[in-house]
């Protein structure tokens, strides 16, 4: 039996703030790279101190924490929960809570943060990672350890069979056989306006589509024109590629439609 040990510790990371004279003899402190994982909350706790690395009271300030990309655009932005109570234990302590909706559309990267403390009356007391005055931290975001879910493609273009034939076809897009079981789960949503008559979702099993290939309907759904929200459809199967039929004519009636195997 293979006995391997995993932690279960809390992420902290001090940081000095200039709240007073700062004599500094240009060591750095303990400056970290953080790290944070995509498809998950993330609570990094922070602790601060003095020039003299004694934990300050910032029960009267509010933490704010920053975080830039490569490019120095803002894409986090929040605001910190105060651990500090008074007592020597927790003095100088606060947390932030990056959430998986924080980090949904931010890809894997690396990321420098700042962290500053706002007064009552607005002025900014700015913290540093290193007695050096840097105040520019790294943290990582992680997208590997809980992957989410594939990315979602648009279909919006549609050709009609024939001259006077109420038939559209859309373009066909992969169903991506090879990561999917036989219980294949695929999720479609329309986006109509004022839209009136049948949506097919059509399916093939051959490799390679042509204009011989047999396609299957797989689902339809009906609109009466007076949809105001996405009209979603759920199926399953490994199909190896997908279309949509409709009956009436698409255009400036459905604008998109959405797919995710």
């Amino acid at each position: 039996m293979q006995l391997v040990p995993r932690y279960l510790v809390k992420n902290i990371t001090t940081i000095v703030a200039d709240v007073a004279g700062f004599v500094t003899e240009y060591r750095p402190v303990y400056s970290k790279q953080l790290q944070v994982y995509k498809g998950i909350d993330n609570v990094l706790e922070f602790r601060t101190y003095n020039a003299d690395q004694r934990p300050i009271n910032i029960s009267t300030y509010t933490p704010k924490f920053v975080a830039f990309d490569e490019a120095n655009n803002m894409v986090l932005e929040k605001d910190a929960t105060i651990l500090d109570d008074g007592s020597v234990p927790k003095r100088g302590k606060f947390s932030v809570t990056v959430t998986e909706n924080d980090l949904l559309n931010i890809k894997q990267q690396y990321l420098s943060y700042n962290i500053y403390l706002q007064e009552a009356d607005g002025d900014k007391v700015l913290t540093y990672s290193h007695s050096n005055f840097d105040n520019d931290a790294t943290i990582y975001v992680n997208a590997k350890t809980f992957p989410g879910p594939l990315a979602t493609r648009s279909i919006a273009s549609f050709q009609q069979e024939g001259v006077g034939v109420n038939t559209w076809y859309s373009s066909t897009i992969d169903a991506q056989p090879g990561i999917n079981g036989n219980e294949a789960l695929h999720t479609a949503a329309a986006y109509t306006a004022s839209y009136i008559g049948d949506l097919v979702v059509q399916a093939t099993l051959d490799n390679q589509v042509s204009d011989t290939t047999s396609w299957a309907d797989i689902a339809t759904l009906t609109f009466t024109g007076n949809e105001t929200m996405p009209t979603p459809v759920n199926f399953n199967g490994v199909f190896s590629h997908l279309r949509f039929k409709v009956t009436a004519n698409p255009a400036d009636k459905i604008t998109q439609i959405l797919v995710r195997n």
